[in-house]
């Protein structure tokens, strides 16, 4: 490839000028092009596809290179008039990177086209199968993408800490397809392309129905709906999101986890933080998964301290009058057996989202409670502790905190004594609760964060067994990067503060076993993490109570409670002490997945509950 500098009037001098030259040239076989800058002229290619700001080009001339993209974007509005797919052409532009965030990659594209000329007309264009191999039309290639690493920048977990190591931008790493799945996909960038065999991995994942999708080839963490699960260092690179299509039709917005939909072809492009298929035409759905819910859990609580059930339920924004409480109490009543105990998370205050100074939460926990009195004929009781007006993150004025739904004839709060929102509650010999129930705190630790609430509990069977719950709900993962952003490892909004978190939660819950090895201790809730990822193993770690997912045998493809993305994935967790995880099989839990298989209108939370029978007999 040659070079020179081209010099016009007034002593300006312009950039590089790159003779007749290739697409893969152009592309190169890193994420930024050798290019970048440069002029060129007399590029061929054959028109794939149009869109409303530009079109595709593919290679007439490709190697056999793997790294190397054989199509790219010619960004101009006007130069597809003209012109049609299939037409082969040649024409004279500048090398471009662009990106509309620093969080995001760059996108290659051949900008301020010019001198266009059409070579042939009605050419065949092909689209190469992802999931099979190809040779010819890009070169001789494996397009199976990679299942288990995104990038070689995140040292082999793509949820390692420290965070925001390096950026693919300032490292611009040698692609190696076969091996990670951004430089798979960034090596197909703007290529054409057919994916066959399409099932969707939820509801679509916004108003403009984009879809995450994965064809017909290799996968990991595959469910029983036909999700992908998220596991130890794998997030599932081997998806791609299924964008807006280029003809102006729209995606279907009722998709469901594990939906069938038609074949796709379009164009691989690297679009707002990830990799993207823009099809041609719509995909339609073909066929549901069925039954539509799962069966309810066969786990029922007896009312013994040899078998009590106990659910954690992330309730989502819950608030007085809410029209979802049917449907939070049909998944209580019905598919969770109306266990003993319910740890409930984010519970509004009686005025909902109005910022009004109003943090008491009755008004929404009696709804709730009688909506399940009038289902069940159980006389629920609720308790919960206020928290400092708008001091517990959430929706600003809703107030949300954790709170406890119980059968009281099953079990009761032992020796009550309530703690307020600025009461630090502490263990004291025995071992007891000065506050119960009272909330665990280590400002700043749960500054604009839920505080767990802790309470001691005795059973109503005979001899009175007691046992601790730790009600949680972690700092959210918001101010997290795209999994295919820049910044690598990704940044993991919030992890800092869950490690501190789990330190203050774990400690406390270590100050109880210090004191009775055989303390019966439950800690539930919406943690914010996965179990492999540094704050959960730091918290059982400190806390030494146990992963019940792990305890009962749970399949790992299906420990989930939340669909973000292109995966399912856990979010909410139980852990319980030594003395009731001996007594732990695997029909003693499960997650019951009332909302992830379901469309947007039968939705009561962006989270499954979760359900375990527990053996808390004083030992």
């Amino acid at each position: 490839m040659k070079f020179s500098p081209s010099i016009i009037a007034f002593g300006l001098i312009l950039a590089p000028l790159a003779s007749a030259i290739t697409v893969a040239e152009i592309t190169g076989d890193k994420y930024l092009s050798p290019l970048s800058g440069a002029t060129f002229t007399n590029l061929t290619g054959l028109v794939t596809a149009k869109g409303p700001n530009g079109l595709w080009i593919r290679s007439t001339q490709p190697d056999d290179d793997d790294r190397t993209s054989e199509s790219v974007y010619v960004f101009n509005r006007t130069i597809g008039a003209n012109l049609a797919t299939g037409d082969v052409i040649t024409l004279d532009g500048s090398v471009t990177e662009f990106r509309s965030s620093n969080a995001f990659l760059f996108l290659t594209e051949v900008t301020n086209p010019r001198n266009v000329q059409v070579v042939s007309k009605g050419n065949p264009v092909e689209p190469v199968v992802l999931g099979a191999r190809t040779s010819g039309i890009i070169g001789d290639r494996d397009l199976t993408p990679p299942t288990e690493q995104y990038s070689g920048l995140d040292n082999g977990d793509v949820f390692g800490v420290p965070n925001n190591v390096s950026r693919i931008s300032e490292v611009n790493p040698q692609l190696e397809p076969a091996q990670y799945g951004m430089d798979f996909w960034e090596s197909l960038s703007g290529e054409l392309v057919a994916i066959q065999g399409v099932t969707a991995l939820g509801r679509p994942a916004n108003r403009f129905g984009d879809q995450w999708v994965y064809g017909n080839w290799t996968v990991t963490g595959l469910n029983s709906r036909g999700g992908l699960t998220v596991s130890d260092r794998d997030s599932n690179p081997e998806t791609i999101i299924v964008g807006s299509p280029l003809d102006g039709t729209r995606n279907p917005n009722t998709t469901k986890l594990g939906d069938s939909l038609t074949d796709i072809i379009g164009i691989v492009q690297y679009n707002f933080g990830f990799y993207s298929i823009l099809p041609l035409t719509a995909p339609t759905i073909k066929s549901s998964r069925s039954p539509a819910l799962p069966a309810p859990s066969q786990i029922k609580s007896k009312g013994r301290c040899n078998n009590l059930s106990m659910a954690s339920y992330n309730i989502e924004n819950f608030t007085p009058g809410n029209p979802r409480i049917p449907l939070v109490v049909d998944h209580i009543a019905t598919y969770l057996n109306s266990p003993s105990v319910v740890f409930v998370q984010e519970v509004q205050d009686n005025s909902g989202s109005t910022n009004n100074g109003i943090v008491d939460a009755n008004l929404t926990l009696s709804d709730l409670t009688q909506a399940l009195e009038q289902r069940t004929g159980i006389p629920y009781a609720f308790v919960d502790v206020d928290p400092v007006n708008n001091a517990d993150g959430g929706e600003p004025g809703g107030n949300i905190r954790n709170a406890y739904l119980y059968n009281p004839s099953h079990v009761r709060l032992r020796n009550p004594n309530p703690g307020s929102s600025t009461d630090l509650n502490a263990v004291l010999p025995g071992p007891t609760l000065r506050f119960n129930p009272g909330r665990i705190d280590s400002p700043p630790v749960f500054a604009s964060s839920r505080k767990p609430l802790v309470a001691q509990w005795e059973t109503l069977d005979g001899p009175k067994s007691t046992f601790f719950t730790i009600n949680v709900h972690w700092t959210s993962k918001g101010g997290s990067t795209s999994l295919q952003g820049d910044p690598r490892p990704p940044i993991n909004g919030g992890i800092e503060k869950r490690n501190d978190q789990a330190n203050v939660t774990g400690s406390f819950i270590a100050q109880i076993l210090a004191q009775d090895v055989n303390a019966a201790i439950i800690a539930a809730g919406d943690f914010n993490e996965f179990a492999s990822v540094e704050p959960l193993e730091r918290f059982e770690a400190i806390s030494g109570l146990r992963d019940l997912d792990v305890l009962s045998g749970l399949p790992e493809a299906e420990r989930y409670t939340y669909t973000f993305g292109s995966s399912q994935q856990q979010l909410d967790h139980m852990y319980v002490s030594a003395s009731v995880a001996k007594f732990v099989g695997r029909k003693d839990f499960e997650h019951v997945h009332v909302n992830t298989w379901v469309a947007e209108e039968d939705v009561a939370s962006d989270h499954d509950p979760t359900v375990a029978s527990l053996n808390v007999c004083t030992r």
